[in-house]
């Protein structure tokens, strides 16, 4: 990891209308949880179906979007990136710094406030609050690398991301069953359901499957990443 790196990211990301953005989903959910709350309805039922539904399958892919394509996407688009590949840092490293950047960024706006969420529900009850975080983390990481590198091969990584993240996960995989072993955000949901043993929750891929998926997402993703910025040239031609 490179700390120059690291510190250019984080004030392009936090400095512009993006944190906006990643503000605006985790801030929805923590008031979705005092609303329900409020009027009663913080039980167990309420919990799980706020944070499978909105958290993990609705807020957790677009901030994952918004952080994994917005550490580079941006850079490659208005050729910026070519003044940081001149210096001399490996483009790998750029490339890990850049996931470590964007999974930093999800930590803090998407698994703290799935955390915050459930716990003003139901405090610690069940499980529910921390695992759903934990599910949150580690899918976080997976979107992380897997936008990242949409970031890097293609410049409509958005409407890619936003096609799978809304289109295949949310759609596809509600409607056909086996779609969604190919579903980071039921991988993650699978995480969470081992630390939770709330009656409510259950999940349709099994932890063997999910983690040996979620650990070859990342990997891989990180790693093709590394290799296609590799292959980068400074005039800014693939």
């Amino acid at each position: 990891m490179n700390t120059v790196v690291a510190a250019i990211t984080y004030r392009a990301l936090l400095g512009r209308r993006r944190i906006v953005l990643l503000l605006l989903l985790p801030l929805a959910l923590i008031a979705l949880a005092v609303l329900f709350k409020l009027v009663g309805e913080g039980d167990q039922r309420t919990t799980v179906l706020l944070l499978q539904s909105f958290a993990l399958s609705t807020m957790l892919p677009l901030l994952g979007l918004i952080a994994g394509t917005g550490v580079i996407a941006p850079e490659i688009d208005d050729g910026t990136i070519i003044h940081l590949m001149s210096k001399p840092i490996s483009r790998p490293v750029i490339i890990r710094t850049k996931f470590v950047v964007a999974v930093s960024l999800l930590a803090l706006f998407a698994t703290v406030p799935t955390y915050v969420a459930g716990w003003l529900l139901v405090g610690n009850e069940a499980g529910i609050a921390a695992g759903f975080a934990v599910g949150a983390l580690v899918a976080g990481i997976a979107y992380a690398a897997l936008f990242l590198l949409l970031g890097v091969i293609t410049r409509h990584a958005v409407t890619i991301g936003v096609i799978y993240a809304l289109v295949w996960e949310s759609l596809v995989g509600n409607l056909v069953p086996g779609a969604r072993r190919f579903s980071i955000q039921a991988w993650g949901q699978s995480v969470a359901g081992q630390i939770t043993d709330s009656p409510f929750f259950r999940t349709d891929v099994t932890l063997g499957f999910a983690v040996p998926a979620l650990i070859i997402v990342t990997l891989a993703g990180v790693f093709w990443a590394g290799r296609r910025l590799r292959g980068y040239s400074l005039t800014g031609d693939e």
